[in-house]
């Protein structure tokens, strides 16, 4: 009997480590093959152009032919767009660097309209390529709906988030709606949105460009690109400096834990957000009011707005000039106007003064701010498509009142927010799953390791996801921007870590920090 408890206790002990080591033998099979596969799609031919677009004119577009399906490496095609910033110092060039645009939804060449894609000695040294990711705007824009007045009714009319029983059930014949609309009007894309189909994108324009190494840098959704490049082609990838992390296990293995990440990093900044506007006061804070104030004050007034907006709309203005201003419109743009200290945060300490004030606020502000904010609506159909390839929620769009009761204690504000954002994954048409879809491990086999920024303080993907992101590339090294806001890293200091790493391959030392250029409120 003795003999036969030590077997059973050997037993016990083998069979996790058994297990363990099954399931990263498959996950090694599985990415030979994801990546044989794209071996085997032919190279793309870019015929670079000047782009005809004025506000375009400085750059060159050509587009690339890949497959729908890589399982398929010569059936069906799709046109990706690509855009190039020449090397400033053709002399000089190193070679390219791809980057690409976070949300998922974002596209490269609205990116490109707003101003160069890089500068500095990087944009001396590198052509610089990014593209709209399949899916997006100029290559096979995901369509959810017959046309754009449907899109505009659906996407108006969406609670975000519901506050009501009867909210909740309309929200969830929503969800089925919107996924059952983008199986129906996306049918032959829809089953080939993952990140992995991107990434083998990525490298298949690599090798468009006759580069036989990749050097990637990318931000926020585009970091979680950098990081499954990583893991599929990491044996290929001579720089890859990433930024505003996301943590690649918790999207891709526990896409709840995720979001609860998000919502309790919008929490902190909003903390902050009240805090700095206190200390500096107005003419610098608007919200701050006429008078010496304190953090707690303005989270009181700021819950106030928002509960209010919770029983109803707010009217601004009176008589015939108004805006009736709904949760809806305010909370996601409340959200995102974090991101941004420089434009961000004067905006929303603006917009919440006006609808504090109700009647003798001024609508035009209002309308303003809320125009400048928000999501545009094909970027959320491009969102929900490709979020909803990646992540591990399970199908029933029911469960969202339940999960977000939870997230709610710790993230009051954001919490139900950013779940609802993503309850049409809840109904997701994939009866045949997304095979190419890889779930770990996300350990960065290069020979140089990643260079990673994140802000201390960043509303979406906070420093604890930029830490669990170190953790399990371990080919990286983290820089924290020290008392930095928002999420994206503006600092002199990391612009100069990053070119030294880009251009010749150095790192900076295990522990570095940095600072932001611009403390908020300022100015």
């Amino acid at each position: 009997m003795r003999g036969w408890k030590i077997v059973g206790l050997a037993l016990i002990v083998l069979v996790p480590s058994l297990v363990a080591c099954t399931r990263q033998s498959a996950a090694v099979s599985q990415v030979a093959e994801l990546v044989a596969q794209a071996d085997a799609a032919p190279t793309p031919k870019l015929d670079w152009v000047e782009c005809p677009e004025s506000e375009l004119s400085e750059y060159q577009c050509a587009t690339a032919v890949v497959p729908i399906d890589y399982a398929q490496p010569n059936g069906a095609t799709l046109s990706l767009a690509v855009i190039k910033q020449p090397a400033a110092d053709p002399d000089r060039r190193i070679g390219t660097l791809f980057t690409a645009v976070g949300g998922p939804g974002g596209s490269g060449f609205k990116w490109a309209s707003h101003g160069v894609l890089s500068s500095g000695e990087v944009a001396r040294r590198f052509d610089v390529i990014t593209f709209d990711q399949r899916g997006i705007g100029r290559s096979g824009q995901v369509r959810c709906f017959a046309n754009t007045e449907e899109q505009h009714r659906f996407w108006s009319g969406f609670l975000l988030p519901p506050t009501s029983a009867d909210q909740e059930a309309v929200a969830a014949r929503n969800a089925r709606e919107l996924a059952a609309g983008c199986a129906a009007h996306s049918p032959v894309l829809l089953p080939h949105l993952t990140t992995v189909d991107a990434a083998r994108d990525l490298d298949l324009l690599r090798r468009a460009v006759g580069e036989t190494t990749m050097t990637y840098t990318g931000g926020s959704y585009a970091s979680y690109l950098g990081e499954v490049y990583g893991a599929l082609f990491g044996d290929r990838v001579r720089a890859l400096q990433l930024g505003s992390m996301i943590d690649p296990d918790a999207l891709t293995n526990d896409s709840r834990a995720q979001i609860a990440d998000s919502a309790a990093g919008t929490e902190e900044v909003l903390a902050e957000f009240l805090r700095l506007c206190a200390e500096a006061g107005q003419p610098h804070c608007v919200f701050a009011g006429p008078t010496k104030t304190d953090a707690a004050a303005l989270r009181t007034r700021n819950d106030a707005v928002l509960d209010r907006l919770r029983q109803g709309p707010i009217v601004v203005g009176q008589g015939a000039h108004t805006r009736s201003v709904t949760l809806t419109e305010v909370l996601p743009a409340h959200a995102t106007m974090l991101y941004d200290t420089k434009e961000g945060w004067p905006a929303l300490a603006e917009l919440l003064t006006e609808l504090e004030r109700g009647p003798a606020g001024n609508p035009d502000a209002v309308q303003k701010i809320l125009d400048a904010g928000g999501f545009a609506e094909d970027f959320l159909d491009a969102f929900t498509a490709i979020s909803c390839a990646d992540n591990s929620f399970g199908r029933e769009p029911e469960q969202w009142p339940a999960m977000a009761a939870e997230l709610t204690s710790t993230a009051p504000h954001y919490g139900a927010m950013w779940l609802y954002l993503r309850q049409a994954c809840g109904a997701w048409p994939s009866a045949q799953g997304y095979p190419q879809r890889i779930t770990g491990p996300w350990i960065l086999r290069s020979d140089k390791p990643a260079l990673l920024f994140n802000n201390r303080f960043d509303p979406v993907t906070p420093l604890t996801a930029a830490r669990r992101a170190q953790q399990e590339l371990v080919n990286a090294r983290l820089v924290i921007v020290e008392g930095g806001y928002g999420h994206l890293v503006v600092s002199d200091c990391a612009g100069r870590l990053q070119e030294h790493y880009l251009v010749d391959l150095q790192l900076p030392a295990p522990g570095a920090t940095c600072k932001p250029d611009k403390a908020p409120f300022a100015d």
